[in-house]
């Protein structure tokens, strides 16, 4: 085909499908559009389309680092959405071209998932309203395909959990108790765990180390702390 007119004006993107763990929940970090007359927040994944200094993984990086203020977060690159229906909302064109300049035909973005402890601060960022940490469960319709990019991440955190455990522990507090633990699996997966055969799940990750500490001013029993040893993980992981 040598039809120039067919080549279309193609934008790069990055999308970031950030995770914290509340205790309870999922969430995951999302963003306020700019520009939405009223009714409900037009919330959406944090992103940007890319510089022309930067590849990918820098420009996912200085998305999370304008947020969260930090500058060398986990971030692992998982997908890329292509289709052409990305663009199929007007109102997400608008949005984009008030955002990055006119004529932006197709989109590209490359996903990227992070997960971070929840206490982690949220800066302001002049481009957005807001920054919020949403339940999964409460989220709605986002602009683009950012629902599918939140399921389809969310898809692939299970499979590092059964591949890779030690992902769980980038969104537990340093000391975390068993019910914690157990929480955060039940949230990840989507069902309940028998207390008495996830305490025989914990007792078989021998890089969960319990610690000498308990909870305090609590009124039920108190719980042990327990702590992951990322040394006796790797060293585990070497002998397998």
């Amino acid at each position: 085909m040598n039809d120039k007119t067919a080549y279309l004006h193609t934008y790069v993107s990055v999308d970031c499908a950030v995770y914290g763990f509340d205790g309870q929940s999922l969430n995951l970090l999302l963003v306020e559009r700019t520009g939405n007359s009223g009714g409900a927040p037009d919330l959406k994944l944090p992103g940007s389309i890319i510089m022309n200094h930067e590849d990918t993984d820098q420009a996912a990086g200085r998305v999370l680092s304008e947020l969260t203020g930090v500058g060398k977060i986990k971030l692992r690159q998982f997908r890329c959405y292509s289709s052409v229906e990305r663009l199929a909302d007007p109102q997400d064109v608008r949005w984009l071209e008030s955002e990055y300049g006119p004529k932006v035909d197709r989109l590209i973005t490359v996903a990227y998932i992070a997960l971070t402890r929840i206490d982690r601060r949220i800066n302001d960022v002049p481009k957005y309203k807001s920054a919020r940490w949403c339940p999964l469960e409460q989220i709605g319709r986002m602009p683009f395909d950012h629902n599918r990019i939140a399921d389809e991440s969310l898809g692939e955190i299970r499979d590092w959990a059964a591949t890779e455990p030690a992902v769980m522990f980038d969104l537990l507090p340093r000391k975390f108790t068993e019910a914690q633990l157990r929480r955060l699996y039940e949230a990840v997966h989507g069902r309940r765990y028998d207390v008495r055969n996830f305490h025989k799940k914990l007792v078989s990750m021998d890089y969960v180390v319990p610690t000498d500490q308990w909870q305090k001013g609590v009124a039920h029993r108190a719980a042990r702390y327990y702590r992951f040893d990322r040394v006796l993980y790797r060293n585990r992981r070497v002998s397998l």
